[in-house]
């Protein structure tokens, strides 16, 4: 038996490596590499109980979940984790500022069960598409992280692997290599191959409560303290996010919104909900409908078969398990077509070998940097602030074929400085486009 880590260090500071007690002060009477640790330790006279060590390793005697989430250095990795990169913010100063008192009335509040959410504030976003986003203040944000920090290791365990969105290193661009990879793949194979792809219709705000507590149980039994804080998180008693089926959040009146579905864009822990309810269906479609090239970027899905009766067939399927056990539909975008015709995917239209991006996002990429290019001249902003918004897009368009839009680029996007001059903003940029920046 190999002591390492914690065990090496008991080792040189003269204690025992099975129960802790101190033994014989002789350093080489407590060589790491020593096989029968048990023979040792009743060699050197320890009393050491069996029993009470079996005890302490009983799971039953672990701290619970919600007592873990809870626990002081939990709250203060939680606390610096939402602060991160926000520092300048009122809120966070302000929490700041008596960091030790906030925390333990955090702390109390989950001990004692009497934590509730916090007012949302509400606002659009308009990228990728329009959004209602609903934000917490900063202490609820230090609670959704202590949650994060204690259970995303163990939900994102029990997912398939080729599931994207909201899991570390498996972002927009991942999920993109892997599609554009099986594209090629199957490409070289003989016959027509053929994608099946899926979105599914309005799922942030359709998401039934009932069926995502259910599925907490399953994965955290007996843990009646962790299942009341999910659940008062995901029943907000103050504010509904659901909507009614085909309706979008601009349509209807915040007094028609239903409280029983639908979970608030902008928080983190409906980011790691929203792929947690959807690995059922990740699961279904692995084990019972076989599938193997299969790809999930939070609610848009793409799978690829020689056959296009059998995709056909699979999607009746994934949309009768939609809507029997998620209680979730598909939108009217779900299509089948041919590979090497292109997927339109997070972004990008793949083909078999390369990929592009679509028009959409070539004309959002413009809007932007015209936008940017003129906050410049007119001395708004300054170039650290260019250089890494054009950093980012530089990036994206090094994983696809840019060509036309460098040349672009090159030929009508300049950035310098401008004095005493009347800047007017470009014509094509739309309130709407502004509102993404």
């Amino acid at each position: 038996m190999e002591a390492t880590g914690d065990t090496e260090q008991t080792a040189q500071a003269g204690r025992c490596l099975l129960c802790g007690q101190k033994g014989d002060p002789d350093p080489a009477a407590w060589r790491p590499q020593r096989k029968d640790l048990a023979e040792e330790c009743h060699n050197a006279g320890h009393n050491y109980d069996n029993t009470r060590r079996n005890e302490d390793m009983d799971p039953r005697n672990q701290p619970s979940l919600l007592e873990r989430i809870y626990s002081w250095e939990n709250l203060l990795d939680a606390y610096h984790e939402a602060a991160s990169e926000k520092w300048y913010r009122n809120d966070v100063t302000a929490f700041a500022a008596n960091l030790e008192e906030n925390l333990i009335g955090i702390q109390n509040d989950l001990i004692w069960h009497t934590y509730k959410v916090g007012r949302y504030r509400q606002f659009y976003v308009h990228e990728p598409k329009k959004r209602l986003v609903m934000a917490l203040g900063f202490r609820d944000r230090v609670v959704q992280w202590a949650i994060y920090l204690q259970t995303n290791q163990h939900l994102d365990n029990g997912m398939i692997y080729h599931s994207y969105g909201c899991r570390v290193g498996k972002g927009t661009t991942r999920a993109a290599d892997r599609l554009q990879y099986w594209c090629t793949l199957v490409d070289r194979k003989p016959g027509k191959w053929y994608y099946l792809k899926l979105d599914v219709s309005k799922y942030f705000y359709r998401v039934d409560h009932r069926v995502l507590l259910d599925i907490l149980r399953r994965k955290f039994p007996n843990e009646d303290g962790y299942l009341w804080l999910m659940e008062t998180i995901i029943n907000c008693d103050h504010t509904p996010f659901g909507l009614p089926p085909g309706k979008s959040a601009d349509e209807i009146p915040p007094s028609e919104r239903l409280f029983e579905v639908g979970m608030p864009i902008g928080n983190l822990t409906s980011q790691l909900l929203a792929n947690v309810c959807l690995n059922e269906l990740d699961q279904y479609i692995k084990h019972e409908l076989k599938a193997h090239f299969y790809d999930r970027y939070m609610d848009d899905m793409a799978l690829l078969y020689p056959d296009a009766a059998t995709l056909n067939r699979w999607r009746t399927a994934i949309e009768k398990y939609l809507n029997e056990v998620l209680h979730l539909e598909l939108n009217s975008k779900t299509t089948i077509g041919l590979v090497k015709h292109g997927i339109t995917f997070v972004g990008c239209r793949i083909y078999p070998g390369y990929r592009k991006p679509t028009a959409q996002s070539v004309k959002k990429m413009k809007a932007r940097m015209r936008y940017i290019a003129k906050e410049y001249e007119a001395g708004l902003i300054d170039f650290d602030a260019v250089d890494a918004t054009m950093q980012s897009y530089f990036g994206l368009m090094s994983h696809c074929s840019t060509h036309g839009l460098q040349k672009w680029i090159e030929k009508n996007i300049i950035f310098k400085r401008k004095e005493m001059a009347d800047i007017e903003l470009p014509q094509e940029v739309t309130q709407w486009e502004l509102n993404q920046f």
